[in-house]
């Protein structure tokens, strides 16, 4: 017997940006008038990065040796964790954890950069410079490296500080991995196959490493800061950030069952990826926003777009014309980009902006028109720097 698909609540948010730390500071620097997103742009100048902030990592990871063993994104993804499920009241014993699902979302591991540095630099001039990169990768670098690199390690670390000990899965593939990791959670849930789920991410961006891969690619900003908007043409480009996010997804009898709460109802959740030709990008994208159901009164689209050129303008351009009344705005402005994080960080903000009943201020550049209605529905977009393109769509939750 078939039986009715479950609705999906939003119960928990864990976000770690810039712009701080928690719900209530996100909505503070998002909905504050002429609020300026904190942007480092000296220490690795001509490029921006939006830094983490001061975080007391013992408040979500207690033993010193846990914080030791991590690297950064793997603290900050576990620190948003358990932000998230204690947002969501859920009980720290170990028998209420076992029975939490977990989907992560990670790219690899950090590199050690004075180790790269020294070998480039022994190597340079040498004829046959192998055998000297192999003695020094085999006598500089730390074993513990190439475990550190492993991406399920952040999801390891979850269920032994925080005990989520139910299933396990880890997606990589940058912004895609982020909208796989939401929709399948939900799918999941919607499903009745879970019933309560951990779902989110984590980036860290102040990587020498990760930023001479983007510039290679020539992705990144540089020279003069823009808000998303204002980019195009010679001024494109994104702005890494370090921005952990996770969320508790419950279905609707769980959540009541435990006395919990939604900031809201996740209504539809799909992604897809092709071409990035204008025509086809353009119709994938279209057919995302139609089968979201989203209606264009009172409508919130929080956009993460990345800030370059075709993708930002061909995203634009289709979200206007199916939802011209639209309020839009492009978070990444605030918080940069954070790829892997990038979807599920939207996600939440567009949970937390939708049970406030707010919108973020708009940021300038000519595209994000002032408006002062509180959203009925908040519709996320999500479109990688290079592939992917996912849509979620939040509403309030129903009257019990």
């Amino acid at each position: 017997m078939n039986r009715e698909p479950r609705d999906v609540l939003i119960t928990g948010l864990g976000l770690v940006s810039s712009l701080g730390e928690g719900v209530d500071a996100h909505l503070s620097r998002l909905t504050t008038p002429g609020s300026q997103p904190t942007i480092e742009a000296e220490r690795l100048a001509p490029y921006f990065v939006h830094p983490l902030p001061a975080i007391e990592w013992s408040r979500q990871i207690p033993k010193k040796g846990d914080q030791r063993q991590m690297e950064t994104w793997q603290k900050l993804g576990v620190y948003a964790a358990g932000l998230a499920l204690e947002d969501a009241g859920v009980a720290a014993d170990e028998q209420t954890r076992a029975g939490i699902d977990m989907i992560v979302s990670a790219g690899g591991g950090e590199r050690d950069p004075e180790v790269d540095a020294l070998v480039m630099a022994r190597a340079r001039g040498v004829e046959d410079p192998q055998p000297l990169m192999n003695e020094l990768l085999s006598s500089e670098l730390r074993p513990t490296l190439f475990l550190a690199q492993l991406s399920n390690l952040m999801a390891g670390n979850i269920s032994i500080v925080h005990k989520v000990t139910g299933s396990s899965r880890t997606f990589m593939g940058e912004e895609s991995a982020g909208m796989s990791a939401v929709q399948i959670a939900s799918a999941r849930i919607r499903s009745g196959q879970s019933r309560i789920c951990l779902v989110g991410g984590a980036f860290s961006a102040e990587r020498k490493d990760l930023l001479l891969n983007y510039e290679l690619g020539g992705f990144l900003l540089r020279d003069e800061w823009r808000p998303i908007p204002a980019r195009g043409g010679e001024h494109a480009g994104l702005v890494p950030g370090s921005l952990g996010a996770f969320l508790v997804l419950e279905d609707a009898e769980h959540a009541s069952a435990r006395g919990a709460t939604g900031y809201g109802r996740l209504s539809f959740v799909a992604a897809d990826r092709g071409g990035r030709d204008d025509e086809r990008f353009a119709g994938r994208f279209d057919r995302l926003l139609t089968e979201s159901g989203a209606v264009d009164e009172d409508l919130l689209v929080l956009s993460g777009a990345t800030g370059l050129d075709r993708e930002t303008r061909v995203e634009h351009d289709v979200v206007s014309r199916r939802f011209p009344h639209a309020a839009q705005r492009a978070y990444g402005t605030m918080t940069g980009h954070a790829f892997e994080a990038q979807f599920p960080a939207g996600v939440a903000l567009g949970a937390a902006l939708l049970s406030a009943g707010v919108l973020p201020a708009s940021t300038g550049g000519g595209e994000e028109r002032p408006a002062d209605f509180a959203p009925r529905q908040v519709l996320v977009t999500g479109v990688g720097h290079m592939r992917g393109e996912g849509v979620c769509l939040i509403e309030a939750t129903r009257p019990q």
